[in-house]
């Protein structure tokens, strides 16, 4: 799972508010409000943030591994995903 809370300290440490990056560097209400839900925002808006905390993408957001993510919950269904797909090589 993606989590925006590093922004969160980052803003503060830095004496940006959400009503400056709204009102001074023009990102979106909305923007803010799926970095609150912690949703999808583009790597756009990652660099924006960045370039404007003067800052890097780990203290904008961090990852943590959650069951829900994997891609293969079970290590059995990667092995077989990779026999299938190697075996449908040309």
């Amino acid at each position: 799972m993606i989590t925006y809370e590093p922004l969160w300290r980052t803003m503060k440490e830095k004496k940006i508010s959400q009503y400056r990056l709204i009102n001074y560097y023009g990102v979106s209400s909305g923007q803010i409000n799926r970095l609150k839900r912690n949703e999808y925002v583009s790597t756009h808006t990652i660099g924006v943030l960045c370039t404007i905390l003067n800052c890097a993408v780990g203290d904008i957001m961090e990852f943590h591994m959650d069951n829900r993510e994997y891609a293969f919950p079970d290590p059995e269904m990667y092995e077989l995903h990779l026999k299938k797909h190697k075996n449908n090589k040309p």
